[in-house]
């Protein structure tokens, strides 16, 4: 297995597997639970520089150059800058005005999403994608990484204590409860 930055061309899988992070959010921003729908909207901004779900925000794991799991990420302190073009698009093509709560801040380099398809979980590739992520962002640049955890979702919080993460306080997310993990290396 390969990690590598994920290019434009990686649009259709990042898109199927963020779909696998944030379908209900994806399916809540454009007012449709058509899988197809949520699918272009994010190849739509995936495709595209400067916004939150960017390639440019994002790595792929590989192997036999099939992806088969993704992390996106990107500083705090630009979240309102990267959300912007998205928050337009929902405005204009789906006459969407959406109030969205700040899932991250200036400080933190912020785990927006990370997924494996579930034919290949179970083999360490969320682990490495995020071992990647400590290693680049936490070890080599002492940053912070933050990311939030679905309070339903205790296995993937489990990876995410074993890796060093910890507690730092609870939130909502699009009326979801959350709870904001963070990794320090200093």
């Amino acid at each position: 297995m390969t990690l590598r930055k994920a290019t434009k061309n990686d649009a259709s899988a990042l898109a199927d597997l963020m779909l696998l992070a944030m379908d209900e959010i994806v399916y809540y921003f454009i007012g449709d639970k058509n899988p197809l729908h949520a699918k272009d909207f994010l190849m739509h901004f995936i495709s595209l520089e400067n916004n939150q779900y960017s390639y440019e925000n994002s790595y792929v794991a590989e192997e036999n150059k099939q992806i088969l799991g993704q992390i996106t990420l990107y500083d705090g302190k630009d979240l309102s800058k990267l959300r912007e073009p998205i928050k337009n698009y929902l405005s204009e093509k789906f006459k969407r005005e959406l109030q969205f709560e700040d899932e991250t801040s200036a400080g933190e380099i912020y785990i927006d999403t990370l997924s494996v398809f579930p034919q290949a979980q179970g083999k360490g590739i969320g682990r490495s994608l995020l071992n990647f992520s400590i290693q680049e962002f936490a070890v080599n640049q002492n940053q912070v990484l933050g990311l939030l955890v679905e309070k339903s979702n205790p296995n993937a919080k489990k990876l995410y204590i074993q890796v060093g993460f910890k507690m730092v306080n609870e939130a909502r997310l699009f009326n979801k409860e959350m709870e904001h993990l963070q990794f320090k290396d200093h």
